[in-house]
This record gives structure tokens, C-alpha cells and sequence, in this order.
């Protein structure tokens, strides 16, 4: 599949302490974001610990759903929304707009 060029380094993926925390924990496999921040195969670390792409593509915020949330490392699709929302003010959650969705897990 052709992807579009990255729109930040794949470095910037996971950022957040607490959804670090999940990531290390095993508890979010997933990451949204407005660009390409990495392509499948491409390794990154967390606290020295090494994490791989394993799948990249768009998704419409109005098709995500509880378990995409979970995979995100909240407890529900609303909780997800308001978080978001809550840390990009002035945004409007607008189920149209598409988002970048990065899979990774743990590299042995």
C-alpha cells in the first residue's frame, strides 16, 4: 500500500505518561492521529522498551468504536471522545473526519 509521507517523527506516537503507562502495560495497542506518524514494520521504544507498527490506516471517527477505544487505553468510546476533546479545545468531534490509526505491540 502506498502511504502518504509521515506528518511527524514516529517518536511523537505515544507521548502522554498515562498513555505510555498503557502502552507498557499492554493495555493500548493503538494510536489516532491527524498524519502518519509511522509505517507498518518501523520500531519505536517506550522507557527503552521496543514497540513495532504492525498496521496503518484511516478510519472515520463516527466508525470507531468501544473496542477501538479500549485498544486506545480508555474504557469506552464517550470517555475516549471527551478526553479528546477535552485536550484539543475548540475542537468538535465531527464523525465524518478521518484519523490515521498506527496498531503496534511489543517487540520481543
Amino acid at each position: 500500500m502506498d502511504y502518504p509521507e509521515k506528518t511527524c517523527s514516529i517518536e511523537r506516537l505515544v507521548t502522554h505518561a498515562k498513555l505510555v503507562d498503557a502502552t507498557l502495560a499492554g493495555r493500548k495497542t493503538q494510536q489516532r492521529r491527524n498524519g502518519v506518524y509511522g509505517y507498518p514494520n518501523e520500531t519505536f521504544e517506550l522507557e527503552g522498551k521496543p514497540f513495532v507498527v504492525t498496521d496503518l490506516y484511516q478510519q472515520r471517527l463516527g466508525d470507531m468504536t468501544d473496542a477501538d477505544a479500549q485498544a486506545e487505553g480508555y474504557p469506552s468510546l464517550a470517555m475516549y471522545r471527551d478526553l479528546i476533546l477535552k485536550m484539543h479545545g475548540g475542537m468538535e468531534w465531527n464523525d465524518n473526519a478521518s484519523a490515521w490509526v498506527h496498531c503496534f505491540k511489543a517487540q520481543d
